[in-house]
């Protein structure tokens, strides 16, 4: 099938590489690399994991469904070929996109998901290799790989390269340290593009907040901002969070910090540390009680308040609710004084205890 760009073989494996050099080199301007913190297990996990799902993982799975394709179904082979190439990119796009946001949000949602995610969150500091950071089975069950392999063998092969290209350029500079989207929110002529453009794709703002530690910076929101390429699925569905600044601190809270093995090769290999979701056989233990906690607030401070049940810190959230459905609650104390905040997770006055645990 042909999937050349420019008449040149291969030409959007030159452009991805093109771009990942572009953004080394202006973090590399920019001092990023010289301070880092990062570990010889971080440098494994995103870049030995770029690797992988580059050379290895990706290819395989695109071959396999286009051999599936060829011999169960070959009189669809090339079905959607008289498509306009714009139309066919559009289409790519747009169906690959929804699956990410949905994929993405599934891996929060969701307690197997989150264990193989999970690692792409444990990064202490940005830059783009954090985007190929996830457990080497996440890429396994990603939908986006497959729909790569089927958009080829309908006849998409040339606007699943241009595609791919395009797509690349927003995740690695959403991820990366190089923030081009502040000369946009800055430059009182260039806010009303930058409104536009927000809209429409995912900026480094963006989804910088869906890697912060916690919502408590009035910034950060770890369950939220789930697009890949377009912010236009958080928009539709509820998710999305736009703040124009940049998180602090980023990664988990309460992170064991497993080698690079647990998160990288899990469910193959489990952490021995027994605090780590990684570890065999753990299990969250729900700690609500019929009983609220009466704490001290002080004006002003910003508090996150567990709706789960499952954190070891209540009634606050310690983010044991990765893997579940549930989201806390942010909130700013109005007066300085005592309160009773809900222990039960039934107030409908939340997070004030409404007495609703004595019913």
């Amino acid at each position: 099938m042909n999937n050349t760009l420019l008449g040149i073989p291969n030409m959007d494996i030159y452009l991805v590489m093109g771009i990942l050099v572009f953004f080394i080199i202006l973090e590399v301007i920019g001092g990023y690399w010289q301070k880092t913190q990062r570990t010889t297990s971080d440098w494994i996990q995103e870049f030995g994991a770029f690797l992988v799902l580059s050379l290895l993982t990706k290819p395989l799975l695109v071959l396999l469904v286009l051999l599936l394709g060829n011999q169960f179904f070959p009189a669809q082979q090339a079905l959607l070929a008289s498509l306009p190439f714009w139309g066919s990119l559009l289409l790519f796009l747009f169906i690959d996109d929804f699956l990410q946001y949905w994929y993405h949000r599934f891996a929060h949602e969701y307690e197997f998901l989150w264990k193989l995610h999970r690692p792409h969150h444990q990064a202490e500091e940005m830059g783009f290799f954090v985007s190929y950071r996830n457990a080497a089975v996440y890429y396994l069950f990603m939908p986006n790989i497959w729909w790569i392999g089927l958009f080829t063998f309908l006849g998409g092969a040339k606007a699943v390269a241009l595609g791919l290209v395009l797509k690349q350029f927003i995740i690695i500079s959403s991820h990366s340290t190089i923030p081009y989207d502040k000369v946009l929110y800055r430059n009182k002529f260039l806010q009303p593009l930058a409104s536009v453009w927000e809209r429409i794709f995912i900026t480094p703002a963006f989804h910088h907040a869906h890697h912060g530690k916690s919502q408590r910076d009035g910034i950060s929101d770890p369950n939220g901002n789930f697009g890949n390429m377009f912010s236009i699925w958080d928009q539709l569905f509820g998710t999305a969070h736009y703040s124009r600044e940049f998180p602090t601190d980023y990664g988990l809270e309460n992170d064991p910090k497993e080698p690079w093995t647990a998160t990288y090769l899990y469910p193959l290999v489990a952490s021995d540390d027994p605090r780590s979701e990684l570890s065999r056989g753990f299990t969250k233990k729900d700690t609500r009680t019929n009983e609220p906690t009466k704490v001290n607030l002080k004006e002003g401070e910003r508090y996150l308040f567990c709706q789960c049940g499952l954190s070891q810190n209540q009634p606050f959230c310690d983010g044991s609710h990765h893997g579940t459905k549930f989201k806390p609650l942010l909130f700013k104390a109005q007066r300085n004084g005592p309160a009773r905040l809900c222990n039960c997770k039934r107030t409908g006055a939340a997070p004030f205890c409404d007495d609703s645990h004595l019913n």
